[in-house]
């Protein structure tokens, strides 16, 4: 049986950061960032907060829809590249705080497109699984954490929140129809948190150089984003025997609203199908795409047949598709 989304969930923290804040922060104006980004505000977690604190309320969402789903979860998988501590993984935090019995649950780190990935993992997983059973996938990050918010560049672009879907059995014809990933690692550079791990450890002079704090060549990650994401849509389409016309909504990662317009310009697609949050959250990176699906779903409710083609990038430098129809 083909795998589909039978449950969505989403949790943002509750301070709203306008762009006032942001031009008091990196000495430029709000309308500086409004103009150049097209995000108005984004949601910052408040002191005390983990990633994992985020994720959970979104899980309990996702799984409140099928009630019987935490007994029979085959796996928990937790995209984020803001984890609540380097180990334990945070997946092994929210499987703990859900009341989950012993099921496999892991983190995986695609930055921006660490949702995505994790979703296309838990589908392979339980497309093995002949009882039935469904996977719980989260996107949750806390950029707010790791921001430099001198940097205006970036400051004005990231937010927290958390999103997550429920995976399980649907009919033939509906569910993932087709999926692509990629990662580019020869433009590993152009995002990135440099100290904290064993090439460059987070000591006093990594902190006092700013290593420990997140960095993106924004011109380098929007000409990747607009060169390799249209390729890999095309081929992910194809797969399914699809065009861009075919689609009835596009739910991407909200690296901004203005990457967003210019993406859809490049597609041919009109910007009336676009689903955005980048506006009111800004880029919450693996929280992105789940949150946008869960917003859509709010505002209009997807209807049984749709057609859903759900897109990311992220550091790495990786991009990912897949094609989903509404059940």
């Amino acid at each position: 049986m083909p795998i589909g989304v039978v449950g969505i969930g989403a949790h943002v923290p509750p301070t709203i950061v306008t762009n006032d804040d942001i031009a008091r922060w990196a000495d430029v104006t709000p309308q500086w960032v409004g103009e150049r980004t097209g995000i108005e505000e984004r949601r910052y977690a408040p002191d005390g907060t983990a990633t994992s604190d985020l994720a959970v309320p979104a899980a309990h969402q996702a799984l409140a829809a099928v009630p019987e789903a935490a007994a029979r979860l085959r796996a928990l998988v937790v995209g984020t590249c803001t984890p609540d501590s380097p180990q334990p993984s945070t997946a092994a935090v929210v499987q703990d705080r859900l009341g989950l019995g012993p099921v496999p649950a892991f983190d995986l780190n695609a930055v921006c497109s660490g949702f995505l990935y994790s979703m296309v993992v838990a589908e392979r997983l339980l497309a093995g699984d002949r009882d039935g059973g469904y996977a719980l996938v989260v996107g949750a990050d806390m950029f707010s954490r790791i921001m430099n918010r001198r940097d205006r560049r970036t400051v004005s672009l990231f937010g927290d929140g958390a999103g997550a879907v429920l995976l399980g059995e649907v009919p033939e014809g509906y569910g993932l129809l087709a999926s692509r990933l990629a990662t580019h690692g020869e433009f590993r550079e152009y995002v990135g948190v440099a100290a904290g791990g064993t090439r460059i450890p987070l000591d006093d002079r990594a902190v006092a150089a700013g290593d420990h704090l997140f960095r993106m060549d924004g011109r380098a990650v929007r000409d990747y984003a607009m060169d390799e994401l249209p390729k890999l849509l095309e081929q992910t389409l194809g797969d399914c025997g699809m065009g861009v016309g075919d689609i009835d909504r596009f739910v991407f990662h909200q690296p901004n609203t203005r990457m967003l317009e210019a993406l859809a310009e490049r597609l041919g697609a009109p910007l009336d199908r676009f689903a955005m949050t980048a506006p009111h959250l800004g880029n919450t990176a693996a929280a992105s795409v789940p949150l946008t699906l869960h917003a859509a779903h709010t505002e209009r409710p997807f209807q049984r047949g749709e057609r859903i083609l759900l897109a990311s990038i992220g550091g790495g430098m990786t991009v990912g598709a897949a094609v989903l129809v509404w059940y």
